[in-house]
């Protein structure tokens, strides 16, 4: 009796260590080290402004590291991996009405609701000595013709994204920046779908995160797995998606403003912008402006010019 009693006080213990907010897991170079925290690295209410990163306060991808690395020892916890939103309103100027036709019985309406979902678990911790972290990752964005009503309110196109990734968290330096983490990845993407609305594609990549201050840079290229398959469902793919992605982000006073940029590389551009704006709203939620231009915002339009304006809610960010 005594050492069941023993066990209940030594697990209450440890919940309560990795749950309070003055302690954390710091990273060094691909080590994980236990320390506390002072209060001054806290943020008293969602309205404050985070602490400028410097060599005694954690940086944001530090912080987010942190995070993640406590929430492994909870059972019931998931980590987010990309944004997670909700946009209620949102309109394209220039949807891609001729792909459904046949599924509405009528033009599709440039006003729609867009959502994304995206979730990451930890598989293996330090597969190389104290560095190597092997992750899944799930993303999916849909896109819904809510306001059809005479039409059942159909979904217009959900695209589904499956990760495999080794990562390895660094402290390099180049230039005025500090390499953070390296990511080798694979990735296949879906709409689910099949005959003509049939669209999916497998990649490689390799992701780079660097960071300086209130700035984060992501450079990720990757590569294409040729298709084996007798019919290819979208052999052109790579014209509109491109070879690559480079997302810079600024956090300052509680606002995140994000660019995303994709190039095909070639004399006819192909590419693709996007731009994000969070800002305060309530607790953790916050409001979410984005602006999407180009090809690629879903797989059924990957060769379809987009033109949308989206407002609503940012549930996790990238930071």
């Amino acid at each position: 009796m005594v050492i069941k009693k023993n066990r209940l006080i030594f697990f209450t213990l440890f919940i309560l260590l990795t749950s309070t907010p003055g302690y954390a897991f710091g990273f060094e170079t691909g080590k994980a080290t236990a320390e506390k925290k002072t209060e001054s690295h806290a943020q008293p209410n969602e309205n404050s402004e985070p602490l400028e990163p410097t060599e005694d306060v954690p940086s944001f991808f530090e912080r987010r590291m942190t995070f993640e690395k406590i929430s492994d020892f909870n059972p019931f916890s998931v980590s987010p991996h990309k944004q997670n939103y909700l946009l209620p309103l949102t309109y394209n100027s220039s949807p891609n009405g001729a792909a459904y036709r046949s599924l509405t019985g009528d033009r599709i309406q440039k006003a729609e609701i867009k959502f994304q979902l995206s979730l990451k678990i930890l598989m293996i911790r330090n597969l190389f000595g104290d560095n190597g972290h092997f992750a899944f990752a799930y993303t999916q964005t849909s896109f819904w013709q809510a306001y059809q009503f005479h039409h059942s309110s159909p979904f217009r196109e959900t695209n589904h994204e499956a990760e495999f990734m080794l990562s390895f968290v660094r402290d390099a330096s180049m230039w005025t920046l500090k390499n953070k983490m390296l990511t080798l990845g694979f990735s296949h993407q879906s709409n689910g779908r099949a005959g003509i609305f049939s669209r999916s594609w497998n990649r490689i990549y390799v992701d780079f995160l660097f960071e300086k201050g209130y700035f984060l840079l992501g450079i990720k290229p990757w590569l294409r797995i040729p298709d084996r398959t007798e019919e290819d469902d979208n052999p052109d793919i790579e014209k509109y998606y491109g070879y690559g992605r480079v997302f810079v982000l600024y956090q300052r006073d509680n606002h995140t403003f994000g660019v995303t940029l994709r190039n095909n590389f070639r004399m006819r551009n192909k590419g693709a912008v996007q731009l994000d704006w969070t800002f305060p709203l309530h607790n953790k939620v916050k409001g979410y402006v984005q602006f999407f231009n180009g090809y690629g915002e879903s797989l059924i339009d990957y060769n379809n010019a987009t033109n949308r304006i989206g407002l609503g809610i940012m549930l996790t960010n990238w930071l």
